[in-house]
């Protein structure tokens, strides 16, 4: 069983629909058994989704580059987006942050496996090297929370604000609570919101 680098070989020339599907058939079997709460080798991830293992090296540079893959489609899958949708509905930032850190931080707890499979997988690809970029849909997500400040605060203060805000949104700041405060799941929610709203308050009042 080989679970370590995969075989780099990528196509230099734009996926065909065939390779298309064919990774989505490999990233929705690996999010399959994600979601029961395991970390499949490529062996499993190639027998769920009925291919043979050289097609998923042929895809995958990895077997983590696949997994944070699979984790992050499950984590920006479309009911986030609808949680989202009321951001736009809010003139106030602070009210937009909050909706924003209830909208995802939701969805994380639902989904804290994935949380715990994708942060250890991320570390040991970036260890090596290999790893794909991660958070720039958390990143965007807070971009546009704060975008009625943006002019207020400046360049400087509003990437300032929305690095200290990434450090509140996703499985990592989720899991600290969980694990080293014990806290509950809408308590722990409610601490993130208290957080965050203290945060856009602080820059604000700066202005």
């Amino acid at each position: 069983m080989h679970d370590g680098i995969l075989n780099p070989m990528a196509p230099s020339s734009p996926p065909s629909a065939q390779q298309r599907r064919t990774r989505k058939a490999i990233l929705d079997a690996a999010g399959r058994l994600l979601a029961q709460g395991e970390t499949p080798s490529v062996g499993e991830v190639a027998r769920a989704a009925e291919v043979s293992r050289r097609t998923v090296y042929l895809h995958f540079s990895s077997l983590e580059h696949l997994l944070v893959d699979a984790a992050l489609g499950t984590f920006t899958h479309e009911q986030i987006d609808e949680r989202l949708a009321a951001v736009d509905e809010l003139q106030d930032v602070e009210d937009r942050v909050e909706v924003t850190i209830r909208a995802v931080q939701a969805h994380v707890q639902e989904t804290e496996h994935l949380g715990r499979t994708i942060i250890r997988s991320a570390a040991a690809a970036q260890q090596r090297g290999d790893g794909p970029p991660r958070g720039y849909r958390r990143v965007a997500w807070v971009e546009h929370a704060l975008e009625p400040a943006r002019e207020r605060l400046g360049p400087q203060r509003f990437e300032r604000v929305v690095s200290a805000l990434c450090v509140l949104l996703g499985w990592e700041s989720a899991l600290v609570l969980r694990d080293v405060r014990a806290l509950a799941p809408a308590e722990a929610i409610d601490v993130t919101v208290f957080a965050a709203r203290a945060i856009v308050r602080a820059a604000l009042t700066e202005t």
